[in-house]
């Protein structure tokens, strides 16, 4: 195979562009690394120019702790659908046992497979010490890759793994998010947080696959019909996807992270989300505290954030989840993919020029 085009250079945040999201502090990178522990590893599998294979496709590792030490000590833990159109694997354990035991894995639909085989491998080569079942969440990149090659392999899950580091995520058309469309155009990965002080960081990282560009609102602003003139994109259907994983230090219980991933769901509508039938929005929250054994035995006292409280979170996710989508799209430029198809970045500076209008 010859040497690939690499993926478009990133583009600026929309916090960099000057837009704000909400009144609460960003943590110091904006980013679900900001939550003590948490750390991303990204891998990116992109290759082909048109005259051959197209790969637009890859793999994001969301890493707790040592796989080895979350599997003996899990985490409080709980998922959410808004729409039903997509796969979380691991999400009936997390149900029953509202914990969370393994990292969390994000790739194209095709390859869930291959990414859950590396999971697995990981965990058994780091000493876990019974079944494992991972936690792999999907959207459909087939509108730029080829995606019945399932270019993604369980080693490229393990890499994953093993490259998640803290600090800055890089967002857009990179890892899983390589070959992702949203509102009709380039998307992919998008991650924000924010600080509750006295409680702690509450971090957000989305996988975006979702939405139809007439229905685009950014900064409260409808602007997606003002986006319509001809470009040179192949049209998308509406649906798509999106995996939204939320990390917290805040100590909460199942039954409050399953309330806090519900809210995800929230930031999505903000920017134009409306769940289309095809569209799977799936989500996972988890508070990296009050972990216990995962054989533990007897009585056990937690503390948790009482739910009087719980209201600053809320918001805090809502409004994460909106700065996610956007840096998703402000950050991901135009790409070529499977067919011909061409995905158009988002027009940054139309689009900066809409928001400051009058009209």
């Amino acid at each position: 195979m010859s040497s690939s085009p690499r993926p478009p250079e990133p583009r600026k945040r929309a916090r960099e562009l000057g837009l704000t999201f909400g009144s609460r502090p960003t943590g110091p990178h904006n980013a679900i690394t900001d939550v003590p522990g948490v750390r991303v590893g990204q891998v990116t599998v992109w290759h082909g120019d048109g005259t051959e294979p197209i790969a637009r496709t890859g793999v994001t590792a969301i890493v707790l702790d040592d796989p080895a030490a979350l599997f003996a000590r899990p985490m409080a833990a709980a998922s959410a659908v808004l729409n039903g159109a997509g796969e979380l694997t691991g999400a009936i354990t997390i149900a029953e046992w509202g914990t969370l035991e393994t990292p969390i894995m994000l790739t194209g639909t095709s390859s869930v497979g291959r990414v859950y085989d590396g999971a697995v491998d990981e965990l058994y080569a780091a000493g876990a010490d019974a079944v494992v079942i991972p936690v792999v969440g999907e959207c459909d990149d087939s509108h730029l890759d080829e995606f019945r090659r399932r270019w993604v392999t369980a080693a490229h899950a393990r890499e994953a793994i093993a490259k998640a580091t803290t600090g800055p995520v890089a967002e857009g058309a990179i890892g899983a998010g390589s070959g992702m469309v949203t509102m009709g155009f380039k998307a992919g990965i998008g991650t924000a947080s924010r600080h509750i002080p006295d409680f702690g960081t509450v971090g957000v990282l989305l996988l975006c696959n979702f939405g139809s560009r007439a229905d685009l609102r950014i900064s409260g602003r409808h602007i997606g019909p003002q986006l319509l003139e001809p470009t040179p994109a192949t049209t998308t259907p509406p649906g798509g996807s999106c995996i939204g994983i939320v990390c917290t230090d805040i100590a909460l219980d199942a039954r409050q992270l399953r309330r806090v991933a519900t809210r995800v769901g929230l930031g999505l509508a903000r920017c134009g989300a409306v769940a289309h039938h095809g569209s799977g929005d799936i989500f996972c929250a988890v508070s990296t505290t009050n972990r216990r054994p995962r054989r533990a035995e007897g009585l056990a006292s937690t503390e948790l954030l009482g739910d009087g409280s719980i209201d600053a979170v809320f918001a805090s996710v809502v409004d994460a989840t909106e700065e996610a989508v956007c840096n998703s799209l402000f950050v991901a430029d135009t790409v070529a993919g499977v067919d011909g198809t061409v995905i158009p970045g988002l027009p940054v500076d139309r689009v900066l020029q809409l928001l400051a209008s009058n009209s």
